[in-house]
């Protein structure tokens, strides 16, 4: 048995840009393009198999939740991963210098 996993309706790309600008508190830049060959208009999980089979309802449900925890876990993401290093790189930038008598 298939289950589509969603929320039963869409966001456009605007809306979601605009829904990380306001939880992330940035105002990033962001390239605007015609739709390319092939790009569809929209695509929706149709959720309702789901819903009456397991009694399954999305956790998250609207847009700013989804993307203040999708923000949240990329950070995370890039602290494991890069934590470490610029812990590293910061440690050897402040320890250097007095290592070398050039304090």
């Amino acid at each position: 048995m298939t289950l589509n996993c969603g929320y039963g309706r869409g966001y456009s790309v605007l809306e979601t840009i605009e829904a990380v600008r306001r939880v992330s508190g940035r105002n990033f830049a962001v390239q605007y393009a015609p739709r390319r060959h092939g790009d569809i208009m929209t695509m929706v999980a149709d959720t309702s198999r789901i819903r009456a089979t397991l009694d399954w309802t999305p956790q998250y449900d609207d847009i700013e939740t989804i993307a203040r925890h999708a923000l949240a876990w990329e950070e995370k993401l890039f602290r494991e991963r890069h934590g470490e290093i610029q812990h590293a790189a910061s440690a050897l930038k402040s320890d250097l210098p007095q290592a070398l008598n050039w304090a």
